[in-house]
């Protein structure tokens, strides 16, 4: 008669029995919760793609104001969308309203933060406000996500350059009413 022990699993055996199924399961989160998190493709209102269109329209005639009123009205009909939102805030940015351009440049990185677009325009405009060493920042950060020949950390590099814009200040004399004199 012949009897069997049973002896403990030593921690070479354990680790060999159990890290082929850890290895499957760790690779199958990793794919399942890129592919969850990845950004799906934005297909805008057909009346919000109007609204985009007529706004480039009007930015190419040369009326940023329109095309201003025109990506606002896209943007109620499509909220958070991030073509929207950099198309207005270069639009914003183009009539000297830097601060409201950086709004809507950061609004659209909260939804896409890797976005190249968003990251350089937020980066021309804080040149143009006259932020520069957090314009270096972003050139920094864009060198770093598409190097140094990018498009986009180029046109930064060329705004940090060129240096603020210039401020439009208004005199008092220059808004004073001129007296009028009139019948009654």
């Amino acid at each position: 008669m012949v009897v069997m022990m049973r002896t403990k699993p030593s921690a070479k055996d354990m680790l060999m029995r159990y890290t082929p199924a850890a290895i499957a399961l760790s690779l199958l989160v990793a794919v399942s919760s890129s592919a969850i998190l990845s950004a799906p493709t934005e297909s805008l209102d057909p009346r919000a793609e109007r609204l985009l269109g007529e706004g480039r329209a009007a930015v190419s005639a040369g009326n940023l104001q329109g095309a201003i009123d025109a990506y606002e009205a896209a943007l109620v009909v499509e909220p958070g969308s991030v073509p929207v939102l950099l198309a207005l805030a270069d639009a914003t940015r183009r009539t000297g309203m830097q601060g409201k351009a950086l709004h809507y440049y950061r609004t659209a990185l909260t939804t896409d933060p890797r976005n190249l677009d968003a990251i350089a325009g937020e980066g021309v405009a804080l040149a143009e406000k006259g932020a520069t060493e957090k314009a270096n920042r972003i050139l920094a950060r864009l060198q770093s996500l598409c190097g140094k020949e990018c498009s986009e950390a180029q046109k930064v590099a060329s705004a940090i350059a060129k240096g603020p814009a210039q401020q439009r200040v208004v005199t008092a004399e220059a808004v004073t009413p001129k007296p009028m004199v009139s019948e009654n």
